[in-house]
């Protein structure tokens, strides 16, 4: 049994890891982006789309790498990511970063909706993913008020 739930455990720890790269993908994106708008718009993006991302990914990292201490499994370490397309204009870079921001979100849901997590997982878990969820949660409205403006 204890093999069991050490493999759920593994797997469990992928899928957080997954949905952090799906966080730290989307970053790449908002990044490449505000290097193509102007300053007010730039800044609106930061304050509206890339500090929320930023503090979802900040929390999917600790809530991987805290799981993984707690239950003596390795932690993973999380490389910077490049923007998907550098050469897209911005609209397209901050859809691009909604859809992996989406991923994550899924991805989240789905494990939430498994139950994995209340069944080898723990309460620290259960709120660090919720936490990321309500932060990736409201960008999808937030980008598009902001696409809404983008080049007016």
């Amino acid at each position: 049994m204890a093999y069991i739930t050490e493999e759920a455990r593994r797997e469990l720890l992928d899928d957080v890891a997954e949905a952090a790269d799906q966080l730290g993908l989307a970053l790449a994106d908002l990044g490449a982006a505000y290097e193509q708008l102007d300053e007010q718009t730039g800044d609106r993006l930061e304050e509206q789309l890339f500090r929320p991302v930023q503090t979802a990914y900040g929390r999917a990292q600790r809530t991987h790498a805290a799981f993984a201490s707690r239950h003596d499994l390795p932690a993973r370490e999380f490389e910077p990511v490049t923007a998907t397309a550098v050469a897209q204009d911005a609209r397209s870079l901050i859809e691009l970063a909604v859809e992996a921001v989406r991923r994550a979100d899924d991805g989240l849901t789905e494990l939430q909706d498994s139950m994995r997590p209340v069944e080898v997982g723990d309460a620290e878990l259960r709120a660090g993913l919720a936490e990321v969820r309500e932060l990736a949660g409201a960008l999808p409205e937030r980008a598009r008020t902001l696409l809404r403006t983008l080049g007016r």
